[in-house]
C-alpha cells in the first residue's frame, strides 16, 4: 500500500503473474483488502507515484462463503472482469475472474438443452439416451410399444367415426373441422401434462394437491375453451352460415379443452401414484385419451342436434 509504482512493477516482475491479469489488488500489512489498481492506470502512471494515490478504495468484494451462483450474480450485476474473495476479516484470500461465470453459464445452457431434448422425446414415449448409439433392433424395441398406443387409439377413433358416418354425411362441416378439434385437444392436454410433470418433480401428490390443482387447471380450461369455442363457432357461422354446426363445433371445442386439461393432469398424477414413470408413459396415453374423449363428445353432440 505504501509502495510506489516502480516498486510495485519490480515486485510484479519478481513474483510473476498468472495468465490473466485484469486488476491489481492492494492489501495492507495485515493482508486486508485496501483497494484496486486497474492495469492501465498502473502502466501509465509515473514511477514515483504511490499506489495509495492511484488505487480505487471502494472495492466490491465477494465473501468466501458465497456460492458459485452468488458469484455469477455478481458478474451479472456489476459487469466487472474479476472480483476479490475476502474472508470475515476482509483479508484477501483469492481472486475469481469472468471465466468462472462464462463456464458456469455454458454448463447451465448445455444442461438445459439436454433436458429440453430429453423432455421432447419423453413426451412421445422414450428417452433419447435409450436410443442414442443403439442398434436398429434395440431402438425398435424401445420405440414400437408406444406406437401401439397411438395405433390402438387411432383404430378406436376410426371405429367411432364409422359409427357416426351418417352424422358426418349429413353435415360435411362437422368433418371439415375434425382435425382442428383433435389438434386443440391434443395441444391443451400436452400443455397440462407438461405442467403437471414439472410440478410432480418437487411435489408429492396427494388428494388435496390434486383437487387444488384440478380446480386451477379446470378454470384455465374454461377460459381457453370459451375463447377458442367462440372463435371457432364464429368462423363456421360466417363461412357456412350454419347456426347448428357453429353451435356444435363451438361447444365441442369448449368441452374438449376442459376434458383435455383434466386428462393432462390426471394421467401423469395417476402414473406417479402407481410409482410408474409419468415422463415416459404419460405422453402417448394422454394423447390417446384426449382424442377418444374429443371424438365421443363431438360426434354425440353433432348427432343429437342434427337429428332434431
Amino acid at each position: 500500500m505504501d509502495l510506489t509504482v516502480e516498486e510495485a512493477l519490480t515486485a510484479i516482475r519478481h513474483h510473476g503473474v498468472g495468465e490473466k491479469v485484469i486488476y491489481f489488488y492492494v492489501v495492507d500489512e495485515a493482508q486486508r483488502l485496501a483497494g484496486v489498481v486497474p492495469t492501465r492506470r498502473l502502466l501509465v502512471s509515473g514511477l514515483d507515484q504511490r499506489l495509495d494515490t492511484l488505487m480505487i478504495r471502494n472495492v466490491i468484494a465477494i465473501p468466501d462463503t458465497a456460492t458459485v451462483l452468488d458469484v455469477c450474480e455478481f458478474f451479472t450485476l456489476y459487469k466487472f472482469l474479476a472480483f476479490p474473495i475476502v474472508d470475515a476479516q476482509h483479508r484477501l484470500v483469492a481472486i475469481v475472474d469472468v471465466s468462472l461465470f462464462t463456464d458456469e453459464v455454458f454448463d447451465i445452457a448445455e444442461r438445459a438443452e439436454r433436458e429440453q431434448m430429453e423432455g421432447v422425446f419423453e413426451a412421445i414415449g422414450f428417452r433419447v439416451s435409450q436410443v442414442r448409439n443403439a442398434s436398429s433392433l434395440r431402438a425398435f424395441r424401445f420405440r414400437f410399444p408406444w406406437l401401439l398406443t397411438t395405433i390402438a387409439s387411432g383404430a378406436f377413433c376410426a371405429l367411432l367415426a364409422g359409427a357416426f358416418k351418417a352424422t358426418l354425411a349429413q353435415s360435411l362441416v362437422i368433418a371439415f373441422f375434425l382435425t382442428m378439434i383433435l389438434g386443440l385437444g391434443e395441444s391443451v392436454s400436452m400443455q397440462s401434462m407438461t405442467v403437471t410433470i414439472q410440478a410432480l418433480r418437487n411435489q408429492k401428490p396427494s388428494l388435496s394437491w390434486y383437487f387444488i390443482t384440478l380446480r386451477r387447471e379446470f378454470l384455465t380450461a374454461i377460459f381457453l375453451g370459451a375463447a377458442c369455442g367462440i372463435l371457432a363457432g364464429l368462423i363456421v357461422y360466417f363461412w357456412q352460415h350454419d347456426e347448428v354446426a357453429a353451435f356444435v363445433i363451438g361447444v365441442s371445442v369448449a368441452f374438449c379443452l376442459c376434458a383435455a386439461c383434466v386428462t393432462g393432469l390426471s394421467v401423469p398424477t395417476l402414473l406417479h401414484a402407481l410409482k410408474l414413470d409419468p415422463k415416459i408413459a404419460a405422453g402417448p396415453i394422454t394423447l390417446a385419451l384426449a382424442d377418444i374423449f374429443t371424438l365421443l363428445f363431438y360426434f354425440s353432440l353433432a348427432k343429437y342436434f342434427l337429428n332434431r
